[in-house]
């Protein structure tokens, strides 16, 4: 089973079927061709760097004289794609206005599209909106003043 990211458009009620559902964990095609994978998903700047970063690390592994060692360098442009590629795309979707509704657990994306509309269906009769899943930083404890020196003294208290 795989776990989906459910994000919601900053206009629910405008448009209902735009939810979008990001697959959590690693993705093959962003690790095989990291700068596509990021185009195809509307991400420019991100697949821009990616092109730019693999072709200087190919570069310098090239007037280091590493041979195939600096062709590889590149290789670890696309694991990081392929392992953080998804947290990317959902950083740019809230960037961009949208709210995380939750996740859902499913084998594939239409059986995780159900699971969404039903819970969403209940929800929605509901005065109370669901639970959020990231913490609100408004809600957050200020700051203490004070100097903190070794493990044990917490600003604030005596």
């Amino acid at each position: 089973m795989a776990i989906y990211v459910v994000m919601e458009p900053p206009g629910r009620s405008e448009k209902v079927d735009a939810t979008a559902f990001v697959r959590d964990g690693f993705t093959w095609l962003g690790f095989l061709v990291p700068p596509l994978w990021f185009a195809w998903h509307r991400l420019w700047i991100e697949a821009a760097l990616a092109f730019v970063v693999a072709g200087l690390l190919s570069l310098l592994g090239q007037k280091l004289g590493l041979g195939l060692t600096g062709s590889l360098l590149s290789l670890l442009v696309s694991l990081y794609v392929g392992l953080e590629g998804q947290g990317l795309r959902i950083a740019a979707l809230r960037r961009r206005g949208w709210h995380e509704w939750g996740v859902v657990e499913a084998g594939r994306l239409d059986d995780a599209d159900g699971r969404y509309a039903l819970e969403a269906e209940a929800f929605s009769d509901q005065a109370v909106p669901p639970p959020r899943m990231v913490p609100d930083a408004t809600l957050a404890r200020p700051a203490q003043p004070g100097m903190a020196l070794g493990l044990t003294h917490i600003p604030g208290r005596p």
